[in-house]
């Protein structure tokens, strides 16, 4: 029957895509995405680049000779329409040509207005090439990129002026993190799958038990990847975690399986033993994966689409595994004979004479280590949350520049234009009027007036609208760039704006020709972060109210929507996400812990190792000066879901002897029986996501180190803190040596 499974299973995986654009981010049905998906209905905002022609000096006559090159080659792309200050400059004065008296008027003329900085169209060592990609989805975009590309290749390998060009903008960026998605399982599972080869022969020295674990991960990773083609998921820069999630859970649930059952007894039967070895792991493998599956599954409280999604995935796909660790690794076991420790040598020899000391270990230091991991515990809760008016808490990050290596030209690039235009954070406001409103001049005037005080805070570099268009039209015509305040002006400047509106099909990103009763105003910032930006729409609707008095406004509606107000909500979102998984997750497991144990000290205690490794990390992220992001946000609920499984099986094996015995031959049995598997669980899933640390992408990168550190962290507890917290509890001393 898996056998079957396969072929359909790789052919839907195969067809999972990548998407990490903001649309994305946000849940549908979110107010705000809901009303800028009926904003871009009325003004698409498409995909938008700018080529930065980047020369000692750009106003030398071969350089705007090869600026014009370049402009006239990218019209040949269909899906492409560029607008320069070149452009506008040949269309105002009739044509230009490449000499050094043009040239220096053409300096004047870009020299003589601060519209051409605030429209990135001009630098102190760069002249912008805006470009508008006409594409729908990432393939298409990628492909026009590509295009754009070659034009500029072509004009860089012509001999004359040195000058580089560079691409910037949110395709760029969205290419290159798409890219990265696709690429990370092309790295991540042949280092896993080396690193689960050499583990499996280091541990069971058997190659026919090494072929069924490689069976099942097999099978479990295509039906996982199915199931996201099925629902409609793709593979984002969270969402490509998924995979190694699931296989590294169901490689360490295997190791707990396979361990017990080579344990089998001298002279014992197999089949006896195989059936005893599944029936003594069904109920703490069925508690942990049940616990972790609904921990992820906790995710899907989460406002922030890729998150939710990957708290689903991950769920189904732990289940998937939790099926096929008791159906398909049976059947595999048996058909293959995997052999028992009788049959081959396994690892871990030097094991029991390891744990027979950690008992009286823990007992003598016990007070140290509890009190030691707490005091730690309470250094990593600082570390994370701060003190108010002493230390600030961790900082989210949440922009797209921030997942991206930042010595990357594009990176370094972006930056220093977000700098020359005064920010990068893009806010619309969308402006309703009564029917024909728009070209109404009291409406214009108005208008005018309050885009300029907007644009006059120091925290905006620039407003585009419809007035920006007259603006440009005065100046072209040399009446200068400032309109006129007089309101009889405005009855001509509302009658030149339809005109350039028929004229010009670019202005009509900014007015609404079916209605005329809809206007688009773009707001350029350095609002960065959720704080920054709702401190700037704050501003903007007090601004707007304080407007809307005017007789222009009367009948008026804004809403401030787009992208960027997508992208400022993500950052809200996150500490939400991360407490309410967390505490979901903690809570469900403290509910499966008292399902299977009943036992106060074995609900509470159980948790110490977790919490203890997920409070270290966040200590550890703090002194490393690592941010909160989309990625590191899920350390915690990911370390929570995966580091119990060996709890609980810790607390199955000591209430398997606590019954019988005493607090020290319960803590040896249990140490026995599963703390080797606990040793190789924990490197299997330190290992599997340390091979997350050869990522390009910042936040893989912190997310692989910082989890495989807290995987490590949680079994060092395992074996210090929690034996000594049980010896507290119970109020025991250890065994009197016999004869004594």
């Amino acid at each position: 029957m898996y056998a079957l499974l396969v072929p359909p299973a790789a052919w839907l995986a195969l067809r999972v895509g990548s998407d990490n654009s903001v649309d994305r981010l946000i849940v549908a049905g979110d107010p705000d995405a809901v009303d800028t998906l009926a904003f871009q209905e009325v003004f698409p905002e498409g995909e938008h680049v700018v080529l930065l022609v980047e020369a000692r000096d750009p106003f030398a006559p071969e350089v705007l000779a090869r600026v014009g090159a370049l402009e006239e080659a990218l019209r040949e792309i269909p899906e492409v329409s560029s607008f320069s200050a070149l452009t506008l400059y040949t269309r105002g004065r009739g044509g230009f040509e490449p000499t050094p008296e043009k040239a220096a008027a053409f300096r004047a003329f870009v020299e003589g207005s601060d519209l051409f900085r605030k429209q990135g169209l001009v630098g102190s060592d760069f002249l912008g090439v805006p470009l508008e990609l006409k594409v729908s989805g990432g393939a298409e975009r990628d492909r026009v990129l590509s295009a754009v590309d070659r034009v500029v290749d072509t004009l860089a390998r012509e001999p004359g002026t040195e000058l580089a060009v560079r691409g910037i903008g949110g395709p760029y960026i969205d290419a290159y993190l798409e890219e990265e998605t696709r690429s990370a399982s092309l790295r991540y599972f042949p280092l896993f799958g080396a690193f689960v080869i050499a583990l499996n022969l280091l541990l069971y020295r058997s190659k026919r038990t090494l072929a069924a674990f490689l069976m099942v991960l097999a099978e479990n990773v295509l039906l996982t990847v199915a199931f996201a083609w099925i629902v409609g998921f793709t593979f984002t820069i969270v969402s490509s975690l998924v995979p190694l999630t699931v296989l590294i859970t169901c490689t360490a649930t295997l190791v707990y399986v396979h361990s017990r059952f080579v344990e089998a007894p001298e002279g014992a039967d197999e089949d006896e033993h195989l059936v005893f070895a599944l029936t003594n792991k069904f109920l703490p493998c069925t508690a942990s994966i049940f616990a972790a599956a609904v921990g992820f599954g906790a995710l899907a409280v989460s406002d922030i689409r890729p998150i939710r999604e990957m708290g689903i995935w991950t769920a189904v796909g732990i289940s998937i595994t939790w099926v096929m660790v008791f159906t398909l690794f049976p059947a595999l076991q048996k058909i293959l004979h995997t052999p028992t420790r009788h049959g081959r040598r396994v690892a871990g020899r030097w094991f029991p004479a390891f744990a027979a000391r950690i008992p009286r270990f823990s007992y003598r230091w016990r007070w140290v280590l509890v009190s030691g991991s707490l005091t730690l515990c309470v250094a990593g809760l600082v570390a994370l949350l701060g003190i108010p008016g002493w230390i600030e808490p961790m900082r989210l990050e949440t922009g797209a520049l921030d997942y991206i290596d930042q010595d990357l030209p594009l990176v370094r690039e972006t930056r220093r234009f977000e700098g020359a235009i005064g920010g990068l954070t893009e806010t619309c406001l969308w402006v309703r009027t009564p029917e024909y409103g728009v070209l109404d001049p009291a409406f214009l005037r108005a208008l005018e007036r309050f885009s300029s005080e907007i644009e006059s805070d120091p925290r905006v570099g620039s407003v585009t609208g419809p007035t920006t268009v007259l603006r440009w039209a005065r100046y072209i015509g040399g009446q200068g760039d400032r309109l006129p305040a007089e309101s009889d002006a405005w009855t001509t400047l509302a009658a030149d704006l339809e005109q350039l509106l028929l004229e010009e099909p670019a202005l009509r990103g900014y007015v609404d020709l079916e209605s005329l009763s809809q206007a688009r105003l773009r707001i350029i910032s350095r609002a960065n972060g959720y704080e920054a930006h709702e401190a700037l729409v704050g501003f903007v609707r007090e601004r707007w109210s304080a407007a809307a008095t005017e007789p222009g406004f009367a009948g008026c509606t804004m809403s401030v929507v787009g992208r960027g107000l997508l992208q400022a909500k993500i950052a809200h979102f996150l500490v939400p996400t991360l407490a309410h998984s967390f505490f979901l997750t903690a809570g469900i497991i403290f509910v499966s812990f008292f399902l299977v144990f009943r036992s106060g000290a074995a609900r509470l205690m159980a948790m110490i190792p977790s919490l203890f490794a997920i409070l270290m990390m966040f200590l550890l992220m703090r002194l490393l000066s690592i941010p909160l992001n989309v990625a590191t946000i899920l350390i915690a609920s990911t370390v929570l879901g995966a580091s119990e499984n060996d709890q609980i099986h810790f607390f199955y094996h000591f209430q398997e002897k606590r019954g019988s015995g005493t607090t020290e031959q319960a803590l040896l049995h249990t140490l026995l029986i599963s703390g080797r598997a606990i040793c190789f669980a924990t490197l299997i899933n330190a290992g599997g996501f340390l091979a997350l640390a050869f990522s390009s992408l910042p936040p893989m990168r912190q997310f692989g180190t910082i989890s495989a550190s807290a995987f490590l962290l949680s079994m060092l507890a395992d074996f210090t803190v929690l034996p000594a917290a049980l010896w507290i509890f119970f109020r025991e001393k250890p065994d009197v040596p016999a004869g004594s």
